[in-house]
């Protein structure tokens, strides 16, 4: 086997990308990037009832969302294609003719009905278990004779009768043993010249050079049917590493019951690619044991199978939302508000080139809900008071500081000191209503608090001066005014 690396990520397009399939496909781009090998996209979509091109696409948009490129694909073609299963029916075919020249693949004519016979026997304790090898005894002259004739038959793989013990030396597991008493003769192509999975992932991976095989370990039992059919091939075996699976907190299987399972539910919930690729990476590996904040480029000079773990990986909710809550203050604020502008556009809260046209605003609105959002979902209600022309003001909030003693006098007050300012600025705001609780001999809380509500309609809000600042001179004055006649 050569040793440039060269991996493969083969999502079957049968629904959307699970988190448990993205993490398989960083794994093997990190793993590609880092050792400067090739990293190729295939899709196994050999199950016609289920495998539509809407979930192909879906596929691809969340790779690239995550910020995987491949360099061999559907979309972008390579040495080794085609990249859709589907379309490699010849590839299929040479691999089960070299089978049957050399003797590793013979037909099978047993009906479904006596397939059934046999397993019930098996299940009556009057059989060995699997299937009995009854065609493999078949005289040559008499097989020849019921293809000639064109009898119904599948192929099937003949375990040499003197191999022995198949051992998977697995980079991450170690070596497993397989007895060879236990595998079968299994089908390699139906009735209908269809490829079965194990044969067909075999050819492809064997045709496409694939040095490393880096997947789920619901696949562990396959691999030692997929070793025969390389050997049958004479096609050297890549190098395994088997993934754990990754668990909800209840110590199952993560699914939906859990919350959000596929990438593009984590992206409409306003989760940053690089963060969930971040958080997905350390479902199982590891750069330290004490990093956690690993950007792209660091993962892919970093990542090894040496450090993958055998122990099933807890999906822990909380700990990638504090996670995405780094990344989003990381951004800063220029590139925060191109991350968040889509959503306010999408909530009909400004036009689609206003970030084009106000940059310096919502800049000052990007650092100042940077510490204060987990999750891009959040913008939209911290920042819709900002958008509005009219402001809905919290009956409990208008009951606590609009609805007392003193309120009217500080509202008043209020637009008298911001009505004349020369600069709209947050400092000079700051520097106006400063001085009004001593001027009306009322506590600072009830003084700001009670703005607040009148320009924002809640007692929690982005910083009040900040706020006033964004919200404009004539819609502060306006709202001043309008709580007027809500105040006490």
């Amino acid at each position: 086997m050569t040793d440039f690396v060269r991996v493969r990520f083969a999502p079957s397009p049968t629904g959307a990308l699970h988190v448990g399939g993205a993490r398989t496909a960083i794994y093997n781009w990190a793993f590609a990037r880092r050792t400067g090998g090739m990293f190729v996209l295939r899709i196994d979509d050999t199950d016609p009832g289920r495998s539509t091109t809407e979930n192909t696409e879906q596929i691809l948009r969340s790779l690239e969302w995550l910020g995987l490129d491949w360099d061999e694909g559907p979309d972008i073609g390579g040495p080794f294609g085609p990249y859709f299963q589907t379309e490699r029916a010849v590839n299929y075919a040479a691999a089960l003719e070299r089978m049957k020249a050399n003797g590793t693949a013979y037909p099978c004519f047993c009906s479904t009905a006596d397939l059934e016979a046999k397993r019930a026997a098996t299940r009556a304790g009057a059989g060995t278990g699997g299937y009995d090898r009854t065609c493999r005894r078949l005289d040559p002259t008499v097989v020849a004779a019921r293809l000639t004739a064109g009898e119904p038959h599948v192929w099937r793989l003949a375990v040499p009768a003197d191999r022995g013990d198949i051992v998977v030396a697995d980079a991450v597991r170690g070596e497993t043993v397989f007895p060879a008493g236990a595998m079968d003769d299994y089908v390699l192509v139906r009735q209908d010249g269809t490829p079965t999975y194990n044969f067909a992932t075999v050819v492809d991976d064997a045709d496409m050079k694939i040095t490393h095989v880096i997947r789920g370990d619901d696949h562990l039992s396959n691999t030692p049917r997929q070793i025969l059919v390389y050997e049958a091939l004479g096609r050297p075996v890549p190098r395994f590493a088997h993934l754990s699976m990754i668990w909800g907190a209840d110590g199952k299987k993560l699914s939906k019951r859990h919350g959000a399972t596929s990438v593009e539910a984590f992206r409409d919930q306003g989760y940053l690619p690089e963060a969930l690729l971040n958080y997905l990476a350390l479902l199982g590996w590891s750069l330290d044991g004490e990093t956690t904040i690993i950007p792209p480029e660091v993962l892919k000079a970093n990542f090894s199978l040496e450090r993958i773990s055998r122990n099933p990986a807890i999906f822990d909710f909380d700990k990638l939302a504090w996670m995405n809550s780094v990344y989003i203050r990381e951004l800063g604020p220029d590139r925060l508000a191109i991350r968040m502008f889509p959503w306010i556009e999408k909530a009909g809260l400004a036009p689609a080139g206003d970030l084009q046209a106000r940059p310096d605003w919502y800049r000052l609105l990007a650092s100042l809900v940077a510490e204060r959002l987990t999750r891009l979902t959040e913008v939209v209600p911290m920042v819709r008071y900002l958008f509005s022309d009219e402001v809905v003001i919290d009956p409990a909030a208008a009951e606590k500081t609009l609805a007392v003693r003193g309120a009217g006098d500080v509202l008043r007050a209020a637009a008298q000191v911001l009505a004349p300012l020369d600069r709209w600025t947050a400092e000079a705001i700051e520097t106006s209503l400063r001085s009004l609780p001593e001027t009306l001999r009322i506590k600072p809380k009830q003084v700001f608090q009670t703005i607040r509500v009148a320009v924002s309609g809640s007692m929690v809000s982005l910083p009040l001066f900040e706020s006033i600042a964004l919200l404009g001179r004539e819609r502060t004055l306006g709202r001043l005014k309008a709580a007027q006649s809500l105040a006490g």
